[in-house]
């Protein structure tokens, strides 16, 4: 039996060799593993930070483009102000021109219709008088017509008055002869 004390013994001591190698074993492997771990770590912090830094500067860039994008649009807003202003002014002067223009034709054309006015008045009066006239010279030739008329029926109403005593005296001296 103490063989196999021995035997039990030595199978003991090589189990716990065995294990202490097995536990060193294990000990190499959770530290290679915990130093993979702090490598992966460190190595995920710096991709992290790399990244983090591409992000900063690319929102910079952004930043900046953003900032320059709004500088050219305040240039290109005050660019359009000012060529609106420029055109709003030319529009101005022009319509002064034309305001002036317009003014002058009206005094022309007013100056024209007095003018025109007085020339009409001129020849109304004109044809007013020579209207007067014509009713004059009317009214005398009607009254001359007249008379003319009167006379000649005058004339003829004693023409035919001779012409009914002849007429009458011949039929007597016919009444006479007859007898």
């Amino acid at each position: 039996m103490r063989v196999a004390k021995k035997t039990d013994g030595q199978n003991f001591q090589a189990e716990i060799r065995d294990l202490q190698r097995t536990v060193i074993e294990l000990r190499s492997e959770l530290e290679r593993r915990q130093m993979m771990i702090d490598d992966a770590v460190q190595a995920a912090k710096r991709d992290s930070a790399l990244e983090i830094a591409q992000l900063k500067a690319t929102i910079g860039e952004l930043r900046n483009e953003l900032e320059r994008l709004g500088i050219q649009r305040d240039h290109e807003v005050q660019k359009a102000l000012a060529s609106r202003q420029d055109e709003l002014t030319q529009l101005k002067k022009h319509i002064e021109s034309l305001r002036a223009k317009l003014e002058g034709l009206l005094s022309e054309k007013d100056a024209a219709v007095q003018a025109v006015h007085v020339s009409y008045t001129g020849e109304i009066q004109q044809l007013r008088a020579m209207a007067g006239k014509l009713r004059e010279e009317l009214e005398s030739s009607r009254a001359e017509r007249e008379n003319a008329v009167h006379k000649v029926g005058m004339q003829t109403k004693n023409e035919i008055t001779q012409l009914h005593e002849t007429i009458q005296a011949m039929r007597l001296e016919m009444e006479r002869l007859k007898a």
